[in-house]
């Protein structure tokens, strides 16, 4: 038996490049931001940015699987530095690593759904990434919003 070979097709050239049908519309970018390092202890267990990137590409697969639309963007590391006033006049401050996941709800594919809908799939997103990766607090943004999420306050836990 033979086995054909055939050559790649070639590169595409600067010419070969149109705007696609449909795609054009109003730019809805998006980030989380959830921390690395479990707890609020700087002994706490920190996970590896890919952990992050599998929680998310699992709920992408759940919703897809389940005939639901899904966000798609980049997941990175990065470092959170921030400082603080002590109550006897001195200034703390401290770095935390944090997992990036940023992208756009792009119009060729998620254009027909609203920005609460969008915001929806954001904030669902963020509380997997917050409980698989320990944390209380995640920060979202989408277009010109921001807000806050937030599990510290778990007056509502079981007993």
């Amino acid at each position: 038996m033979s086995e054909t070979t055939r050559d790649p097709p070639p590169a595409p050239r600067r010419e070969d490049y149109v705007i696609v049908p449909g795609s054009r519309g109003a730019r809805r970018d998006f980030r989380i931001s959830v921390g690395l390092r479990e707890g609020w202890d700087a002994e706490g267990r920190v996970f590896d940015v890919s952990e992050a990137a599998r929680t998310g590409r699992a709920w992408m697969k759940r919703r897809v699987e389940a005939g639901l639309p899904a966000l798609s963007g980049m997941f990175a590391r990065a470092e959170v530095a921030y400082a603080w006033p002590r109550p006897d006049g001195t200034v703390g401050s401290d770095r935390e690593p944090v997992a990036l996941f940023t992208g756009e709800a792009v119009h060729a594919y998620l254009g027909h759904l609203s920005d609460a809908e969008i915001e929806a799939m954001l904030n669902e997103l963020a509380i997997e990434l917050g409980a698989a990766l320990g944390q209380e607090r995640i920060y979202v943004a989408f277009g010109d919003r921001t807000w806050i999420l937030d599990a510290g306050n778990r007056a509502n836990a079981p007993v």
